[in-house]
This record gives C-alpha cells, structure tokens and sequence, in this order.
C-alpha cells in the first residue's frame, strides 16, 4: 500500500456545493453533525470470507455488539445502527475460488452465509449486513472514485515493490524484513510472505494528507484507542513520509473486483473498494441516510489500523467528510501464546465454542478476558470452563438460591417491606457493604465503559455479585437461626443486586440477562441505565427459572 518512490504531490482541491455534484454535497451537508443526538453508528471490520470464520471474527462482532446494545440501553431514544459484513473481492478470493474449481461469485455466496450464521448464532444485534458484492456498494466506489478523480487526486503510475497476497497490502522496503531460517521476505507487522512486483496502476494522493492526519490525531485524543496505537500513529506521521498509495491492480491479474471507472483494464484496489463500505451502510451517496455519519465506533483489529486511521481518513478529508469519532483496535486471540493457523492446527472454531459452553458464556469469557484490547489473549478451553462456571455461580445459582421456597416462606411470614423501606433502614455487616458497592455500580460501569474498558465494566458487576453471594451465605435467611425479619432484608437486597445487575449485563450476555430480568418482573420499560440506579426500578413477582444454556445451574449454600 506504500511505495518506494515518493510522487510530488499537488495540493488537493475540494468539491464546492456549487459543482456538478449536487446530491453529494447535499449529503456531506448532513453528515457533519456529530452530537449526542445523531444516531449512533457502529461498525465491525467487514470479513473478508476467503475462509470459514474463526475467533477472532465472533471477537470483533462481539465487541460491537456490547457498545451497541449498551447505548440502547443508555440513551433508549436514540437510534442504533450497527453496519457488519462481507469483503468479498481481491486476489485471495480469486485464488481461493480457482483452486477449489468454482466462480468467485459462488465461493462468496456460501461463506458469506457462514459470517451471517455466526452473527446470528452469537446473538448479535447488528442492523445492517452488507456484501460488496452488492450492486448499491459498487455504485458507492464509483462515485468515491469519480469524485477523487475530479479533484486531481488520482493519477496513473507505475509501483515497483512488495505486494502480499495473503493481506491484499503493498509494502516498501522499510516495511519488510526476511527470515533468517529461509530468508523469505515477510512483512514486518503481519508476517505474512510478500512478493515483488511491478505494473502500471492508479495511485491516490494519499502523501498531500499527512499533515491533516497528524494534526487530526494530535488534537483528538479519543480518537484511536487503546492510546498506544495513536501514539505509533502519531509517530510514524511525523518521522516518516506518506507515500502515495497504489487503488488500482492490473486486469489481468486481479479480474475479480469492481473496474476502475473509464478504465476497464483495471480493477479496484480491494482496500479502496472495502473502506467505502461504510459510506455505502448508510445509504452513501443518497441525501436522505446523510444523518447517520459519521461512525461513532468502528471496531478494527490491531492488524488493520493503517487502512482505517490513515487511509480511510485521507479519503473523507478528500470529500470533505468528518472522521469517525473512534476506531477501537483490538488485539487478537493466541492459542497456547501462538498465532492461529490452519497449518499449525489451533484454531479454534466459534460455533464449537458456543455449541459447547453456550452463547452467552463464550460471550462472557471474550469480554472478561478480552475486554481491556490492549494485548493479545490467549484462547483456553480451560480458562472458558472456568469463567463461564464463573457467571454461572455468581448469578445463575444466585438467583436459585434467593428465590428457594424455604426463603420465601421464611420471608412470607413477616409484614412485607419494600425496598425502598429497606433503605431507610441501617444496615451493616456484609449487607452493607453490598449496599455500599451497589450504589455505585451505575456510576462505575458507565465510566468503564466511556473509556472503553469493557473488561473493567464486567470486575465490577462481578465484584458486586461475589460480595452478594458472600453476604447472602453470612446471613443464611434459610436458617431457623436466622430471624425472619433479617431473611427479609438479605431477599430484598439480593433481589435488588440482581435487578440492576441483570440491566447492566444486558450488553454482555444478553439472552441470560433477559431471562433474569424475565424472572424478577422487570417492566420492559425499566431495563436501561437509569433503572439501574439503586431503587429506580421495580421487581414483580419473582419466578425461578433457568437463565443459561447448557450446564445446570445447581443451588447451593444450605438449600
């Protein structure tokens, strides 16, 4: 994607309201408000189904689908539009579909599917799914193309340098190293092999950006997290030169993919093509869907940071297009402190993972473990039993145990307080301090979750639920040696921790938390983040049910 030569650059020209593009600018002019009131607008990477999904594919999905059902849940008024997906040109697929004896066109079909199963088998709540290989998103490239275009900013070369094959990426020297058992030349940031080639290609003025970027990442803190990806960025920016970058590939080597405008002979780079999908899910260039841009999260892996913080960037500046607000870059799932990989035999299957431990707790484990982003984590059958029998403890068997018949009936034979009542009352001991963490559980989950600590939102719903579990098996409201008024108030409590922890789990592992929710009486109409502060919500009448797939929930502690 960057070449060895440097292009003298021409300093870019902007489109005008007053051009010969009318609807476009009837678009940009609605796309620039970026307040709370805009409708939220998340994305995942859109997956390149060159193979089955793995891992890491239900990983990025995963992690937007939290943000997204969090801000349902937070601003209840506000709409959601979550953008997922399938990359479906470029070389890898081309080569794929060749060596198994098929059309392109029909190795997509059946794996895209694969990626739309595994959203809907992980419960994701995504709005919209698009293929690139839809006729809307090719009419979107076109016009993102004609519209560089007619500001200069693309231009007909020759690139000389390192291509891969396996992440569709130019490379220059700089960005290549060899290994030194066979001194194949790998990229340094992918490890992927690389190739040198030579053709005529289309070239993006990418080199006339680089000080708009730098200023952009420089003055927007919030802008690429974690903080350490900005800080390389912005590093990079300012030591090195931004080449211009190669948007075009021969015809005759990479037939599958959207012509170059006017030029038939050429295919679109599969990044330029891939990058405008977000334009294209929301509607991209149509006036009337100009209100949903820009993103406010697009969720990337770690691998593709330079595409979407440099590349993607470069070509809405050129529009005149704000930037998304924040590109959260994960790391990546290892499997025994490796890199996955089909030849090595480690990879894990997602749709085994679920099958095996259920949905919500393989969602559980990805968030506990994977939810801080900032280093990779390694994936453990193990470590997944543990965690998922983990939430199963502190809540599923909670619940089993706060609402046996013997506490009930305890509870029943004393004059009946609410809640509310309750906290007029002083309370002490480990009750208290369950009283104490719960006030502030609202307060330090939405805090968590502004920074994008997914990971330390979770510590604390546990923590609350540990220091529950602990107070509940203290007081012991089942035992005759427990006065009934004193049973009274650990239900009471403990119904009202599961209340507002059953809302804050809603993004996490939400089919469970909908069951618990279910089960206490929750009005629909109480299950966002305001009902979650301490006594804004109500419990009706409590029923016992079974809130996890696979394993059996057993209650115990006495009962």
């Amino acid at each position: 994607m960057l070449f060895c030569r440097k292009i003298p650059t021409r300093t870019p020209i902007y489109i005008s309201c007053r051009s010969r593009l009318p609807a476009l600018c009837r678009f940009l002019s609605t796309a620039t408000d970026t307040s709370a009131s805009k409708p939220f607008y998340i994305t995942t990477p859109i997956f390149y189904p060159n193979a089955v999904p793995h891992i890491g594919h239900l990983y990025s999905l995963v992690t937007a689908d939290i943000f997204a059902r969090f801000t349902r849940i937070s601003e209840p008024d506000r709409l959601v539009h979550f953008l997922t997906g399938t990359d479906e040109h470029g070389l890898k697929i081309q080569k794929a579909a060749k060596d198994r004896g098929i059309e392109p066109s029909v190795l997509c079909d059946a794996l895209s599917e694969q990626f739309r199963r595994l959203g809907n088998r992980a419960n994701i709540s995504s709005t919209v799914f698009l293929r690139t290989t839809e006729a809307r998103h090719r009419e979107a490239v076109e016009h993102v193309w004609r519209t560089l275009t007619a500001q200069d900013l693309i231009y007909k070369g020759t690139y000389s340098g390192w291509y891969s094959i396996s992440d569709e990426c130019f490379y220059t020297d700089s960005q290549i190293t060899y290994l030194p058992s066979s001194l194949t030349p790998v990229s340094i940031e992918t490890g992927s092999a690389v190739e040198w080639s030579s053709e005529s290609n289309y070239k993006f003025r990418l080199s006339g950006f680089r000080e708009r970027l730098l200023d952009y990442y420089t003055t927007n803190p919030k802008s690429l997290h974690p903080s350490a990806h900005r800080e390389r960025l912005i590093q990079t920016l300012k030591d090195e030169p931004l080449d211009d970058l190669s948007i075009s590939r021969p015809r005759e080597r990479l037939s599958w993919g959207i012509p170059v405008p006017g030029d038939m002979s050429h295919t679109m780079y599969v990044w330029f093509d891939a990058l405008t999908v977000y334009l294209t899910g929301v509607g991209f260039p149509a006036e009337q869907q100009g209100s949903l841009w820009p993103p406010n999260i697009q969720v990337i892996g770690k691998d593709i940071v330079r595409f979407h913080a440099l590349y993607l960037p470069a070509m809405l500046l050129a529009m005149g297009m704000p930037l998304s607000h924040t590109l959260l870059a994960h790391a990546h799932w290892t499997a025994q402190q490796r890199k996955m990989s089909k030849s090595i035999g480690n990879v894990a299957d997602p749709f085994d993972a679920m099958d095996t431990w259920g949905v919500d707790a393989v969602r559980f484990y990805m968030a506990r473990v994977g939810g801080r982003f900032r280093d990779d984590v390694d994936w453990s059958p193990e470590q997944l039993e543990k965690h998922a029998d983990e939430i199963r403890s502190l809540l599923g068997n909670f619940f089993l145990r706060i609402t046996s018949r013997t506490i009930q009936k305890r509870v029943a034979s004393v004059p009946q307080l609410t809640f509310i009542q309750l906290l007029d009352q002083s309370l002490d001991g480990p009750n208290g301090d369950v009283l104490s963490s719960l006030r502030n559980l609202k307060g330090r989950v939405e805090q968590c979750m502004e920074k994008f600590e997914v990971g330390d939102a979770l510590d604390a719903i546990i923590l609350v639920l540990r220091e529950a579990n602990g107070a509940l098996t203290h007081t012991a409201p089942w035992s005759t040696q427990s006065p009934p008024e004193a049973a009274q108030v650990t239900y009471l409590l403990s119904l009202e921790v599961l209340r507002v922890t059953g809302i804050c789990l809603q993004p996490f592992i939400p089919e469970a938390a909908r069951n618990l929710l279910d089960a206490l009486g929750v009005p629909k109409a109480e299950r966002n983040m305001d009902a979650a502060a301490l006594g804004k919500g109500r419990v009706g009448e409590v029923k016992g049910v079974k809130l996890f797939e696979g394993k059996r929930e057993i209650a115990s502690g006495g009962q």
